[in-house]
């Protein structure tokens, strides 16, 4: 067996048996996060049969898995990096959700691609839940009139999305994150990677990004 293939059933295998230990009752979804990796490096996944797979950049993920996707229907491709306006038209057309929604302007954008070429896509907002300057995502205080200008354009709003900062415990910001999806009475969750998916977890993510944990580290 591959070792991404043997990486990917050692995650689910360690999240199942912690949360019953734990006595929480969380599905969760793992995205292989396979930005940067060459497609050999993924095939053994596609042939285990895992469908979820996340990628950072539209160009590169265009030229990976256009052809494969035509291939592979069942496979779900989720767009979990910054998405340029410019590129939304691309984006929509290959992906199935986008992550990374943190605007008024980037969601008018996607409702319009959308809309043009008849496709229902599945979006998270990003949340700056670290409050970092730096960083992508909306603040918590303009999430709300984010969601409901979202709600106006009928877009499929799956649920809410993170990067808490690096260098500090994710703990505190993903029970700052469930607590936001209760508040709005989300379904999904995206949030958790590589280092932290575990308490991502614990704390109702139901989609979990994971790059170097399945792939190992990038070169």
């Amino acid at each position: 067996m591959h070792n991404c293939v043997t990486n990917l059933i050692n995650i689910k295998n360690n999240i199942e048996v912690n949360l019953k230990n734990l006595n929480i009752n969380n599905k969760t979804k793992i995205i292989a996060v396979s930005k940067t990796f060459k497609i050999d490096k993924i095939l053994p996944l596609i042939d285990y049969g895992h469908i979820d797979f996340g990628e950072n950049k539209v160009q590169e993920a265009v030229e990976k898995w256009t052809e494969i996707k035509k291939k592979n229907p069942k496979i779900k491709l989720h767009m979990i990096g910054k998405l340029q306006t410019n590129k939304v038209k691309f984006a929509v057309k290959l992906f199935d959700y986008i992550h990374s929604v943190d605007s008024e302007k980037l969601a008018k954008k996607i409702s319009d691609e959308s809309i043009k070429i008849n496709k229902k896509i599945k979006i998270f907002i990003q949340v700056n839940i670290g409050e970092e300057t730096q960083k992508s995502g909306i603040d918590k205080d303009h999430l709300k009139k984010l969601i409901e200008f979202c709600k106006n354009l009928n877009l499929d709003l799956a649920g809410l999305m993170c990067i808490p900062p690096m260098e500090l415990n994710s703990e505190k910001f993903f029970k700052d994150m469930d607590t936001l999806t209760k508040n709005y009475s989300f379904e999904d969750l995206s949030m958790g990677m590589s280092s932290d998916y575990m308490e991502a977890a614990k704390n109702s993510a139901t989609y979990l990004r994971i790059g170097s944990g399945i792939f190992g580290k990038r070169s």
